[in-house]
């Protein structure tokens, strides 16, 4: 009878061999060069899930500069950014491949970048992998294909948990990046993780600090973009770890008394993030944007609660506040600046649709609501719907009628004056030349004054346009 590392064996074979073929011609000139080859790490866990992508790692004895000579002459294209690591990457059809020579490192306590030795043995390689279940690899130059599970890495795998193959503070210390990897992972594929886990990131979430910006961004994103991100920010604030790299969401965990009531802010980001996946359809999919704008909409409540006088609280202006708080966090885990221009104007946007009581919007409210939106009507849609996290149906009920009311109106008033081309009924070589002036701030304010006039009260033509132009004209002209 089959045991399960058997069963996982036979799994990741025969996954591995009907999807990704390449990989045994790959072994064979490995082997014929006189080197091992093995797949390992996440590859390996994929298969025995049944999900193996395109993205290979293999771990092998040969040398960096071995590894490079066989792929030159096997791969379609061969770089070496990652050599002095012992990495060589090659891409080879659909394939993209990744080949480490077998490996220890570890960390110099106030160093970003790990000193790598290399090794003999495949299992000191997988001593250094992260957790167990990346830690099982398939030896693809024996004579047959050669599973190995030096950690129980199958077992963890049948039981969803995360553990490390050695002890957790050896592991983080080596790269402290793993203890968000292992919030990832927990998001990534709904795994537990083991209390020796949480233990160790909870005593060294201090280390993250030596880890640069832009990988503390990297493993941020993949766990916002994960199935279930709910589970891998609750590890990073639980922890401690998310006080070092997204700090204003464990602040939203503010206090409750019974004289203030107010919503646990904290649960309520969490269940916007929720509500706002499970909209994405309307945006095409999985987004970056919208996710990080349900994750930051009231960053900005912590610095603008005041309790009111008989019961209650306020945060007034939390918007703006949010929004500038947004930028900030965002520059420092260095996002790009389109996502951090369109997250930040979704923050302070996404109380707009509230600011206009229940639905007495006119024609130039909602021309305004468009054009502030711009681009991004379509997540800001999403991101006011996934707002609303009250109990109250009926509230929620009529809250919902009534933005579905709202974007009705946004339909019918593109329809009739394609709104997202919004011009002043005259440009500014036009205002020029009535008001007989050369290019000037004075022009931008004509131009803004036409635009405004356009919002409120629709098309006007170009005489009316001229009209009112003149009419602004005698009272700003500046006086000789």
């Amino acid at each position: 009878m089959k045991t399960p590392k058997d069963i996982a064996a036979d799994l990741a074979i025969q996954t591995l061999v009907t999807q990704v073929p390449a990989a045994t011609s790959l072994a064979q000139a490995f082997k014929t060069a006189g080197f091992t080859l093995a797949l390992v790490g996440g590859p390996v866990r994929d298969a025995i899930l049944g999900r193996l992508g395109n993205d290979l790692d293999f771990t092998t004895n040969a040398r960096p500069a071995q590894t490079k000579a066989i792929l030159n002459s096997w791969a379609d294209s061969v770089w070496e950014t990652g050599a002095e690591f012992g990495t060589i990457a090659a891409k080879q059809g659909e394939n993209l491949i990744e080949v480490t020579t077998y490996r220890s490192e570890s960390y110099d306590p106030e160093s970003r970048k790990p000193d790598v030795n290399f090794g003999e043995s495949i299992e000191g390689d997988l001593l250094r992998r992260d957790f167990t279940v990346n830690a099982m690899a398939l030896e693809l130059t024996s004579s047959e294909p050669t599973f190995i599970d030096l950690f129980n890495g199958v077992t963890d795998l049948a039981h969803r948990i995360l553990r490390t193959p050695g002890k957790p503070e050896d592991s983080f210390s080596d790269d402290p990046l793993r203890m968000m990897r292992a919030a990832r992972f927990v998001s990534q594929l709904d795994f537990t993780v083991d209390p020796s886990i949480v233990r160790a990131i909870t005593s060294m979430a201090d280390r993250i600090s030596i880890i640069s910006a832009e990988r503390v961004r990297d493993e941020l994103i993949k766990t916002l973009m994960s199935g279930n991100p709910r589970s891998g920010l609750t590890l990073l604030v639980e922890t401690g770890l998310a006080e070092r790299i997204l700090p204003e969401l464990p602040k939203l965990r503010l206090e409750i008394d019974e004289h203030h009531h107010h919503k646990d802010v904290y649960e309520h980001t969490l269940t916007v993030l929720e509500q706002a996946i499970a909209l994405e359809d309307r945006l095409g999919g999985p987004n970056l944007v919208i996710r990080l704008a349900a994750l930051m909409h009231d960053i900005g409540k912590p610095k603008t609660r005041e309790l009111i006088p008989g019961g209650g609280v306020s945060f007034h202006h939390h918007e703006v506040v949010g929004a500038r708080m947004t930028k900030e966090r965002l520059r420092a885990l260095r996002f790009d600046n389109h996502t951090i221009k369109d997250v930040s104007q979704l923050v302070f946007l996404h109380l707009r649709f509230h600011g206009y009581g229940s639905g007495e919007w006119t024609d130039s409210a909602v021309r305004r609501y468009i054009k502030d939106a711009e681009h991004l009507l379509d997540h800001l849609h999403v991101l006011t719907r996934a707002d609303c996290t009250t109990r109250n149906q009926r509230k929620a009920q009529l809250l919902a009628k009534t933005y579905d009311s709202l974007e009705d109106r946004i339909s019918q008033l593109k329809e009739q004056e394609e709104l997202e081309k919004i011009r002043p009924d005259l440009n500014g070589v036009e205002i020029m030349e009535i008001l007989q002036v050369k290019p000037s701030p004075l022009v931008g304010k004509a131009y803004q004054f036409l635009l405004d006039l356009r919002m409120e009260q629709g098309p006007l033509g170009r005489e009316a346009a001229i009209e009112e132009l003149l009419k602004w004209w005698k009272v700003n002209q500046p006086k000789i």
